[in-house]
């Protein structure tokens, strides 16, 4: 008996999916169902998406299957994997911080819980940036003065409000701007504002602009500032701004930074995060030859600044 042409293409359909699943279920004899990671992590100008792509690549030359997409980067990072949207992102840690705990950006919806460490990538640096004929030298100076503190509500600028706390400033003491730093260098280059503040590595392409134009200084923070806002803000670490960073910098810098990280959500099991913890750093030579920030991407220092963070065990167990 002919089967209508209709319940011929079901027929054939059904048959499709049965031996799709059959497949499936095989997992190539081995049993193992394979996990797509999908890593988020910036614009594609910055420096989350080389490096990114560049970790996606290495995965997947070491028998996993991930991929790395353009983001609006940290927050929107955070948020994508409390959701389950990725399963990996490159992350600010001061966001990841205030993320776990639920303050600043994070405070209204509350402690995200699904997150877990993999490693410290890189130091992303925080600067103050000066015109050398402003005539200011500290961060004290800049009482009275026009600041450019960074976006509201943005990591920068709570990273310029915590480093200005530690000189006991608050933003009655000064003139503050809220502008995204692309902002807030073209007004120092115009002499709008008396000081910009960026959070970004090192050489940073904005402040190489100004540094262009104008001869610049970075203004310092003291040991014991430094001190108070490791103290008080567990993300922060230590930074030296080294001479030639910029033309005309003739001088190293102290200041602090926070750590661009790797985190996952726990859609990633101990057994995966051990896997992708070792191939990259097996790897780091072919990560670092994606963007220059990454050649600071080690094992020594793949645990600064994730105190505050629950470790993925099997990324601890590599790392330990």
């Amino acid at each position: 008996m002919k089967l209508p042409k209709v319940l011929k293409r079901i027929a054939t359909a059904v048959c499709a999916v049965a031996l799709a699943v059959g497949i499936a279920g095989c997992g190539g004899g081995s049993g193992e169902k394979e996990q797509f990671i999908n890593i988020a992590t910036g614009g594609t100008a910055g420096t989350y998406y080389p490096i990114g792509g560049a970790i996606a690549e290495v995965l997947n030359k070491n028998g996993m299957n991930a991929s790395a997409q353009s983001t609006g980067a940290s927050v929107a990072n955070i948020n994508m994997l409390k959701d389950k949207q990725v399963e990996l992102a490159i992350v600010q840690n001061d966001i990841t911080y205030y993320a776990v705990n639920g303050k600043e950006m994070f405070e209204e919806g509350g402690k995200i819980e699904n997150l877990n460490g993999i490693a410290s990538l890189y130091p992303e640096t925080c600067q103050f940036i000066v015109r050398e004929d402003s005539g200011i030298k500290t961060i004290a100076d800049l009482k009275g003065k026009r600041v450019a503190v960074g976006a509201a509500g943005s990591g920068a600028e709570a990273n310029a409000r915590q480093i200005l706390e530690a000189y006991d400033i608050t933003y009655n003491d000064i003139n503050e701007q809220f502008l995204s730093f692309a902002e807030g260098s073209y007004a120092l280059k115009d002499g709008t504002v008396d000081a910009a503040f960026v959070t970004a590595g090192y050489p940073t392409a904005s402040v190489q602009d100004i540094a262009s134009q104008n001869k610049i200084r970075i203004l310092p923070i003291g040991d014991e500032q430094v001190k108070k806002l490791a103290e008080k803000y567990p993300f922060y670490t230590k930074t030296i701004v080294p001479k030639g960073t910029y033309q005309g910098f003739d001088e190293d810098v102290e200041t602090v930074s926070v750590m661009a990280i790797l985190v996952a959500n726990d859609k990633i099991d101990a057994a995966l995060g051990e896997k992708l913890t070792k191939a990259i750093f097996d790897n780091t030579e072919k990560i670092a030859a994606a963007h220059s920030a990454a050649k600071a991407i080690t094992k020594e220092s793949a645990l600064e600044g994730m105190d505050f963070i629950k470790m993925n065990e099997g990324a601890a167990k590599v790392l330990k």
